[in-house]
């Protein structure tokens, strides 16, 4: 299948059981889950919203295919971790003040943070619950490991927010945080997907190495695209993280090149003095001048070769080894 075609076969799967998930929740959770799902818009009229990449579910289903087991047993752990992913969003949002995300208001500038909270809480809840009712070996297993990936993502983003808050930050650091924050859940997606399917412990190891490293390609390009990005295309606020002096990847190489402009860089974010909207495109051309929009881009191919050679170490089926890696291209090859 072609990555767009995946994707589609993901969400014919998923998608129904997804709704009927949502549809469990309490109304007064429901409502701004759906909302920020793309579902319906504020006042709960239907809209076509953009429901995001649905990567994780692919990943979890593709995962079990790999390993010869049914992809329609994966449902519920591809529901689980879909839900887990929107429940960080809805939470990153919050926590970073981000007003916008899929082209929409975000859901904490709509309805207020304590709401926004809530749902976040309530997605959470709703994807230990939908993979807990699976039963069996999966369902047990499933849900400990769903809460250890759901713990190192709150880690990596508990260490996002401390790093605003300090002058030095090493790369070490910063992509440790990236491991937790964004590595787990998508290496997390492909071991449910793995356990789902009946896979070996070492086919399990290796799927889940797999998806940690598309996880930090992924992020890294997310950061390129968080201060190149366009918003138009992104569906988000265009130089937020670094009007925010947020230590993302590319800035963090940056300030720890001992540059010119990295010791520029470095001077304007530890400065008091709020990052003007005017000055966003001066501070992207000293992260650039400071090598950090390469070295992210270099670190992103690199992040993509290991992860191809855990996926050969797996030794899945050829036709779904093939479609992973394709999806992981498409994760690290793309302008939203």
């Amino acid at each position: 299948m072609l990555t767009t075609d995946v994707i589609s076969w993901s969400r014919s799967l998923t998608d129904p059981a997804l709704h009927r998930a949502v549809h469990t929740l309490p109304p007064s959770m429901r409502h701004g889950a759906g909302y920020h799902l793309g579902w319906w818009d504020q006042h709960g009229t239907p809209t076509r919203g953009n429901p995001g990449k649905a990567v994780r579910p692919a990943l979890v289903l593709l995962s079990a295919r790999g390993v010869g087991g049914a992809a329609e047993n994966a449902v519920p752990a591809a529901v689980a971790v879909e839900l887990v992913h929107n429940f960080s969003l809805v939470h990153d949002d919050v926590m970073d003040g981000d007003p916008v995300r899929r082209h929409r208001p975000t859901t904490w500038s709509v309805f207020g943070v304590p709401e926004a909270i809530l749902v976040g809480d309530a997605l959470l809840a709703l994807a230990c619950q939908v993979l807990a009712r699976q039963g069996g070996r999966a369902g047990a297993l499933g849900v400990q490991w769903l809460s250890e990936y759901v713990l190192a993502l709150c880690d990596g983003q508990s260490a996002d927010l401390a790093f605003e808050k300090r002058d030095s930050v090493t790369l070490t650091e910063c992509l440790t945080m990236v491991a937790g924050k964004t590595g787990a859940l998508l290496g997390g997606a492909c071991a449910l997907g793995a356990l789902a399917g009946g896979a070996s412990p070492a086919q399990v190891v290796a799927l889940r190495a797999f998806g940690e490293h598309v996880g930090l390609a992924f992020q890294l390009v997310d950061d390129l695209l968080g201060i190149w990005g366009a918003p138009e295309v992104t569906g988000k606020s265009a130089g937020n993280d670094l009007r925010s002096k947020k230590k993302s990847l590319p800035v963090v190489a940056a300030l720890t090149s001992g540059t010119t402009a990295g010791a520029e860089l470095a001077a304007r974010y530890t400065a008091p003095e709020p990052i003007e909207p005017g000055e966003v495109a001066e501070l992207a051309a000293l992260v650039e001048a400071a090598g950090g929009r390469r070295w992210a881009q270099q670190q992103a191919g690199a992040q993509v070769a290991l992860a191809v050679d855990r996926l050969e170490s797996a030794r899945c089926d050829p036709a779904a080894a093939t479609e992973l890696l394709e999806l992981a291209r498409r994760l690290t090859h793309r302008d939203h």
